[in-house]
């Protein structure tokens, strides 16, 4: 008989689970009916693997460090699931390039064992990572990765680089380039403005929804100029955007691009004075003078308590301190923290129990992801839609004048978004 397209995912998946009992002689429990994913199986006295794919190294290892260290802390709060406790193993370095998230996402899929992955911390890796995790499977879920492409429109399209089982905590972009445009339109009362990328999924995508957000306000973008990570040279960029007599800029650039930007602005004539707008990256470059203002993920949580665990945000952002010595983004800490635990809830929902030895459908982790709705969660209430975005689209924008402060809690908020 010949077996149709359609039908041979869903045969090789219940082909991998029966493989995968045979070998390792456990029998599928009668409440449990194989799917087309096939399941993960946990024998007696053996953990259950999740991986993290985070920014570990570099200039931007701050992304994604507290991003690891707060999964550790989540694990440990929640304890076992079902009598089997769960294990990150060791950090996979995503790189925040797509080379990076090409081979993080092969060394977890490499693991038979591995049910999911925590990350990753740039929307270019995650863009390489994510076909590669849905193919085999696996649950995706970040804490970071922002760009529009890798969920959806917010309006029921598919993003180009969107992947079943593909999820994220972080807020799509739409809302950060919303806050932008209506904090650089009403706030600021400027109308044209010039927009500089550096060709990945987060930048385009991000200056992209600016432009569409601005102009529907009536604003005018003059310039949307490009730069390749690691050019220094930012002067004829520069001098293009000033031909177009901009009031401002948004350049929504990785700390090393950005700040040459910043150093460079007074070299070209006509720029002296423009409004500047990036991210909270910026604050990991070492500039002698700044004026610049950052958008990004809501930092204070009011108390806010994570349901699974009883950790408040206060709590947490304590505990964080006193084992790791330092401070880090309290949003970076939370947004992982909530990823972490959404995570291990919808695996304890799943979970099937046969004695000592523990079942994991793929397909059915998947569906309790898409199904989180309500998660109380220490950013706030977590529920997911269809394409995975599971953001709260909380935004703030802080003004940064001072290049010695390097934690943005300490810069005075100007302006807070909600959708």
């Amino acid at each position: 008989m010949k077996t149709s397209d359609t039908s041979r995912p869903a045969l090789l998946g219940c082909l991998a689970l029966i493989i995968t009992l045979l070998l390792s002689g456990a029998c599928v429990p009668q409440n449990m009916v194989a799917s087309p994913l096939g399941a993960v199986v946990v024998g007696p006295g053996e953990d259950i693997q999740i991986r993290s794919l985070e920014v570990l190294t570099g200039s931007i290892g701050e992304l994604g460090i507290p991003r690891q260290r707060a999964l550790a802390m989540a694990l440990a709060d929640y304890g076992p699931i079902k009598g089997h406790n769960v294990s990150m193993g060791a950090g996979l370095d995503s790189l925040c390039t797509a080379e990076g998230g090409k081979a993080a996402a092969e060394t977890a899929v490499g693991d038979p064992r591995v049910v999911a992955v925590i990350g990753t911390s740039c929307s270019v890796a995650a863009a390489a990572a994510s076909p590669i995790l849905s193919e085999a499977g696996l649950v995706m879920l970040s804490s970071s990765n922002t760009s529009p492409s890798l969920t959806s429109d917010l309006r029921g399209n598919a993003g180009a680089n969107y992947h079943a089982g593909y999820y994220r905590v972080s807020s799509n972009d739409l809302y950060q380039a919303q806050a932008v445009a209506e904090f650089v339109y009403d706030e600021l009362g400027l109308r044209r403005m010039a927009t500089i990328h550096d060709g990945d999924p987060y930048t385009t995508g991000l200056t992209a929804a600016f432009a569409v957000a601005f102009e529907a306000l009536g604003g005018a973008v003059t310039a949307v100029e490009e730069v390749s990570r690691g050019d220094t040279d930012m002067i004829p960029v520069l001098t293009h955007i000033a031909a177009g007599n901009p009031e401002g800029i948004f350049f929504p650039l990785f700390p090393d691009e950005a700040g040459y930007v910043v150093r460079q602005l007074e070299e070209v004539e006509g720029l002296a004075g423009l409004a500047l707008f990036n991210t909270e990256s910026l604050l990991f470059t070492e500039l002698e003078s700044v004026d610049v203002y950052l958008s990004g993920p809501e930092f204070n949580f009011d108390g806010n308590v994570n349901e699974a665990t009883g950790r408040s945000g206060d709590e947490l952002f304590a505990a964080y301190r006193q084992h790791y010595n330092e401070s880090a983004n309290y949003a970076y800490i939370a947004l992982a923290y909530d990823a972490a635990t959404i995570l291990l809830r919808a695996i304890e929902e799943v979970a099937v129990a046969d004695g000592d030895t523990l079942f994991i459908d793929r397909a059915r982790l998947r569906e309790a992801m898409t199904n989180t709705t309500g998660f109380d969660g220490i950013i706030g209430p977590i529920s997911c839609d269809s394409f995975g975005d599971c953001g709260t689209g909380l935004i703030l924008i802080s003004h940064y004048t001072d290049p010695a402060v390097n934690d943005i809690t300490q810069l005075p908020v100007v302006f807070r978004y909600a959708p």
